[in-house]
């Protein structure tokens, strides 16, 4: 059982929703982003997706694009983020992370080095938004053997025939994508995620968390409602491009957290 599987289990028996947070590794620079990445355990956060910088990030939309471009400008690695995870690790070894990104980085590591690079410095599950499940022999199956989580998107363009294929290798959870595009681009309303939900869930066991288009406490809670949690990424992302300060960044997570566990 990874840690992802043990936090689902505990909010499962306790009744209550995930609320999920994004943050590019390494923007606006290392030792913010390890702040920011330290304080969100406490401001409610059940999951940690981290982001993995990628100069060609093509389902992501500005926001996203242009931390990534931070961080690597910034001098953010492969290498750094898992120092990340290392450094967080030393202070929490119950919060599940999930490190979100492209292939082309870990293909360049060397899948076997990666894999055993990433379970040591404390990584639970990848997402991998360019690997289909007709590649799953590339890393998902080899990760799934190392111990950790690959968490598959469905889309509302995810319909009942390609379905099972997309949760075939899957675990950890589902990452539902409310809206049709790329990230930080429109509003999720939870009348149209509740029914493809539902759907998703009719196929399998694992919990389905709600991304794209969450930007306040009031949508995270109603979103929530009708899945297992959900997730924020660019409206926080966009914080740490405006330069506010960490504790401000923080405050604004535990607002969206709460929302999420009042669902």
């Amino acid at each position: 059982m990874t840690r992802i599987d043990a936090k689902f289990a505990a909010l499962k028996a306790e009744g209550r929703k995930a609320f999920v947070s994004y943050i590019m590794a390494g923007d606006p620079d290392f030792d913010s982003s390890l702040q920011l990445m330290k304080g969100l355990p406490a401001a409610g956060v059940d999951v940690i997706e981290l982001g993995l910088p990628f100069t060609d990030p093509m389902a992501d939309g500005p926001t996203i694009q242009l931390a990534g471009q931070r961080a690597l400008e910034a001098g953010q690695t492969l290498d750094r983020t898992l120092a990340m995870a290392r450094s967080f690790r030393e202070g929490d070894d119950t919060t599940p992370i999930v490190m979100m990104g492209y292939y082309n980085p870990i293909y360049s590591r060397g899948v076997d080095r990666f894999l055993a690079e990433a379970k040591e410095a404390g990584i639970d599950g990848l997402i991998i938004v360019d690997l289909p499940p007709e590649e799953d022999t590339e890393l998902c199956i080899p990760a799934q053997k190392a111990g950790l989580n690959f968490i598959r998107l469905a889309t509302p363009t995810t319909d009942d025939r390609r379905l099972p294929k997309v949760l075939q290798n899957t675990s950890g959870f589902v990452y539902y994508v409310s809206i049709t595009g790329i990230t930080g681009a429109a509003n999720a309303e939870a009348g149209d995620v509740g029914p493809e939900v539902a759907r998703i869930k009719a196929q399998t066991d694992l919990p389905v968390i709600v991304g794209f288009g969450i930007k306040t406490p009031e949508a995270a809670e109603a979103i929530a409602s009708v899945a297992d949690g959900a997730v924020v990424g660019s409206a926080i992302v966009k914080l740490v491009e405006e330069g506010r300060p960490v504790p401000e960044i923080l405050d604004f997570v535990a607002g969206l957290a709460a929302g999420a566990h009042r669902a």
